[in-house]
């Protein structure tokens, strides 16, 4: 069996790909497969001796036509852009185009990836992001203006930001005069979440509320001692039952 690779059926390759590719050369496209036939919904021979720039916004095209030029000697950088169908509807993807050549003819092979569904995946995951973002800064009023804001799980820039931006609302939504922050369920207690722990800190002391922090486990008060941070200034208890007692607020457990 001879398995020399010189042999495969190059086009057969290309035709059976399911992703849409065009092979286009001075700026005319010469060859679109059968998966590019359905992206674009167009019939090969109505895309053929079209020139490629035809699917590109009239602002992409001087850049468009730069890239080309470049991709004559070495593969492009995939890059996102907005193309339009021969039906004119518009479709985000991911391209990716390099040099081959067709017995003498410098060509370029591009590869047109629909990022369709993976923009509405991120727009979902963004929806459910904003909704855990906003449940994070939800706090639990209990009586005579104590509540609490249970934090738990991993805390980035989003989240942190979030918390600054709606605790002083729901602070001052629930007419709370005293806020105990617990953080027991922290996975991680970095320098980003004690800066805006104190950021919170000083908001809420300017609107008249008091601020506790609970909830420092060993792990967590070692990572704070290990940072060089300083916690003065903040009262902190190592339960919310400590604080609510250290409130005037007595539970009797039965």
């Amino acid at each position: 069996m001879n398995e020399n690779i010189e042999d495969i059926n190059y086009k057969e390759v290309i035709e059976y790909s399911l992703e849409p590719l065009i092979v286009h050369s001075q700026l005319k496209i010469i060859y679109i497969n059968k998966a590019a036939e359905v992206f674009f919904r167009a019939s090969r021979e109505e895309v053929i001796g079209q020139s490629p720039l035809v699917i590109f916004k009239d602002t992409s095209k001087p850049a468009i036509t730069k890239r080309i030029s470049g991709a004559y000697n070495k593969p492009a950088e995939i890059i996102e852009e907005t193309v339009y169908r021969m039906d004119g509807t518009s479709v985000d993807v991911e391209l990716y185009c390099h040099p081959i050549k067709i017995g003498n003819i410098k060509a370029i092979q591009t590869y047109v990836r629909d990022l369709t569904e993976k923009k509405q995946l991120e727009k979902i995951q963004g929806e459910i992001n904003n909704k855990i973002n906003e449940l994070t800064a939800t706090i639990v009023p209990l009586l005579g203006g104590i509540a609490v804001l249970p934090l738990s799980g991993a805390i980035d820039q989003d989240r942190a930001t979030k918390l600054l931006q709606l605790v002083p609302e729901n602070v001052k939504k629930h007419k709370v005069s005293k806020l105990i922050i617990d953080c027991s369920g922290i996975h991680k207690i970095d320098a980003l979440v004690t800066d805006y722990l104190f950021r919170i800190n000083n908001v809420l002391n300017l609107l008249g509320v008091q601020t506790i922090i609970t909830g420092l486990r060993p792990q967590l008060a070692i990572n704070v001692v290990e940072l060089g941070i300083n916690l003065e200034g903040i009262i902190t208890f190592s339960s919310v039952m400590d604080a609510l007692r250290f409130s005037g607020v007595e539970y009797t457990i039965k």
